[in-house]
């Protein structure tokens, strides 16, 4: 995989609060370019607020993201955080994206269609290329003979590799996973992590918030443990798991390999 000098996603002390509630709490993660980095926890400790931050679709009170060296959402005012026009950092989500636990597809649109909306209206593509390469896509998924079927045509695990396809067909930076096989039923759980597990070898830039350890351990480059707003632990994945140096990653892990083991 190739790496390089400035991460594609740079995350520095980041604070973010609902009320009175401290979500995040000095939050500072780095994802290099072409690598895969997992991060798992309990409910409520703040994984998926944190992926939503990173596309702005939470402001921040405190810290800075960066993707590909550009400050995501705001800018820097004398040591103060200006939030951008909306229309900007619309532009800038272009390059992140973002999958999420449900599939959010159009009804009313087919696999391929759901695919080219995007690319079309806000890349200006061609719709001869978008179809090209919406087709490349579905078949990348496993899915080119559902191109012209609806999502109630689909089961979940192919709504959510359509998903998969949709992020991709802007061609962004980042890949960002948030659960993205916590609403499927068990049986379709496989053939996301297949797909996800593909772009981690092939060197897309992906950021997954997951409970599926297995992925975690064999498709991350490193795993962080995040529990009440703060990473407790991060490290090589094989590392990680066999020998977690926090007794709050041990408590964790316990808990939640023992079921999968049995």
């Amino acid at each position: 995989m190739t790496t390089s000098s400035t991460p594609m996603v740079q995350i520095d002390d980041v604070h973010k609060r609902f009320g009175q509630l401290e979500v995040l709490r000095g939050i500072s993660i780095s994802v290099e370019k072409g690598r895969t980095v997992c991060i798992i926890g309990p409910s409520g400790s703040g994984k998926s607020t944190l992926l939503r931050c990173v596309n702005h679709l939470e402001s921040i009170e405190r810290g800075r993201i960066l993707v590909d060296g550009t400050m995501v959402g705001y800018r820097d005012v004398k040591g103060k955080l200006k939030e951008l026009p909306s229309r900007v950092v619309a532009n800038q989500r272009r390059d992140i994206g973002m999958v999420f636990q449900r599939f959010n597809l159009f009804p009313h649109l087919t696999a391929m269609q759901n695919v080219i909306e995007a690319p079309i209206h806000v890349r200006k593509l061609k719709k001869r290329d978008a179809i090209e390469r919406g087709m490349g896509l579905l078949r990348k998924v496993g899915l080119e003979d559902k191109a012209n079927n609806y999502p109630s045509q689909l089961s979940g695990g192919q709504q959510q590799r359509v998903a998969i396809a949709r992020a991709l067909a802007m061609e962004p930076k980042v890949m960002m996973f948030d659960e993205a096989t916590s609403a499927l039923d068990p049986e379709l759980v496989g053939e996301v992590l297949r797909v996800m597990e593909q772009l981690a070898h092939e060197g897309m830039t992906m950021l997954v918030v997951t409970h599926e350890m297995a992925f975690a351990r064999e498709a991350a480059d490193e795993v962080c443990f995040m529990d009440r707003g703060v990473v407790c632990e991060r490290g090589d994945p094989d590392e990680l798991f066999a020998h977690p140096r926090e007794e709050r990653t041990r408590t964790f892990l316990r808990a939640i390999l023992a079921p999968q083991a049995g």
